[in-house]
């Protein structure tokens, strides 16, 4: 059942759903100027709550000043990994048909997490030019936003208001929340706006903010008792998404994120998992530098140190046939933290190859396999992947 996110005066706007989808194409291969650093939001610029100039933030279907008002022109290589996705998001759309909350099924899962698979194949819609009741999927994505709005804790008075989370599922937690918080702030800032997706996203952050430990991380439980660098990621970007959106968040929350995640890093230039523990990981790196693009650092000696970190570690896992444990995750985030430098030959060294093992690992029927959280996980990061250098999904524009 399509409960529609839109109120009844806006539903007419889906009747313009292939010219912004047309107009999204226009955006594929324009990345837009980086996003300034968080302090620069907290000293002296506007907070823009409109729907026009609000920072970073290109809804589908409008062109960045300056773009070229031709579709740009796509090689050949470039069509399959188009049509990849597109075979990926039409699987996944055939899963969610399988349900009738907007979630999906278990399938072949060996650890489920249904909230935060949901939110993760939401955002591999949106990165694809859909958008709430909006493009080929905005069915879908209105039935994911539906659901994870279903999923937030709005009660007057409760302990977990605005705690995003699914009872039965003890696997996402933060992680959960963290990826379905910037599901909503990614679909408020490309619809029209919904005082009910609003409210929300709101609690949502909030709910974000006061879980905050003292040393400045996130961990699994929405308390400030303890951190980890995997779930401060999931966090702190979907506080930039709600900050780019227009919904106020604290600054000195982000201050203190990135000093934390500064303070994960050891002497090889790696970012540890934890500030008492000296397991550290590209994953964990490639993740840290993410979390700290989204504080608004881009560039700079430690991101540098550690991209050459990652690049070594890299070498030698390739020489010694050394497996990775969350291969999925990894690959997300080594896109997702290349994809943000200026030296823009990282990203295409990296990308390059992998796009070739991601294509090559493609099944007929659209999918990808090889998770323990199941083929709508894998199939869903796969797709996000693939999309992030057709930059329509704002939080993964450079």
């Amino acid at each position: 059942m399509d409960r529609r996110l839109l109120p009844p005066a806006e539903q007419r706007a889906l009747k313009l759903a292939p010219f912004v989808l047309a107009a999204a194409v226009l955006l594929a291969g324009h990345p837009v100027q980086a996003l300034p650093p968080w302090s620069a939001w907290d000293a002296g610029l506007p907070r823009v709550d409109d729907d026009d100039d609000r920072p970073g933030a290109t809804p589908v279907g409008r062109l960045t000043p300056g773009s070229p008002q031709g579709a740009p022109v796509r090689s050949a290589p470039d069509e399959v990994r188009r049509r990849a996705i597109v075979e990926g998001l039409a699987w996944l759309a055939r899963q969610q048909a399988e349900t009738e909350d907007g979630s999906f099924p278990k399938g072949n899962a060996q650890e489920w997490a249904p909230l935060g698979v949901t939110a993760i194949a939401g955002l591999a819609f949106l990165a694809n030019g859909n958008s709430p009741g909006r493009g080929p999927y905005g069915r879908e994505v209105t039935s994911i936003v539906d659901y994870l709005l279903a999923h937030t804790d709005l009660t007057a008075g409760s302990r977990e208001f605005g705690y995003i989370s699914n009872q039965g599922d003890n696997l996402s937690k933060m992680h959960g929340h963290g990826f379905a918080t910037l599901v909503l702030a990614e679909a408020y800032g490309m619809s029209p706006r919904s005082e009910r997706l609003k409210k929300a996203l709101t609690a949502a952050v909030e709910t974000i903010e006061r879980s905050q430990s003292p040393e400045g991380g996130w961990h699994y439980k929405p308390l400030p008792v303890n951190h980890e660098g995997s779930v401060t990621i999931c966090l702190v970007q979907a506080l930039r998404a709600a900050r780019n959106s227009g919904v106020h968040v604290d600054p000195t929350v982000i201050r203190r994120a990135e000093e934390y995640v500064h303070a994960l890093r050891n002497d090889a230039g790696l970012f540890r998992y934890q500030l008492d523990r000296e397991d550290a990981s590209v994953a964990l790196t490639a993740a840290a530098i993410t979390t700290l693009n989204m504080a608004g650092r881009y560039d700079g000696a430690v991101i540098q140190d550690s991209v050459d970190a990652i690049w070594s570690r890299l070498a030698i896992r390739a020489e010694e046939g050394i497996e990775v444990k969350f291969p999925h995750y990894e690959r997300f985030y080594l896109a997702q933290a290349f994809w943000q430098l200026s030296d823009t030959s990282n990203f295409e060294r990296w990308f390059d190859e992998e796009k070739k093992k991601i294509l090559r690992t493609q099944r007929a029927n659209g999918s990808w396999s090889g998770s323990r959280y199941g083929d709508v996980y894998a199939t869903a990061i796969h797709c996000l992947v693939l999309a992030i250098p057709d930059g329509l999904l704002p939080i993964l524009q450079r």
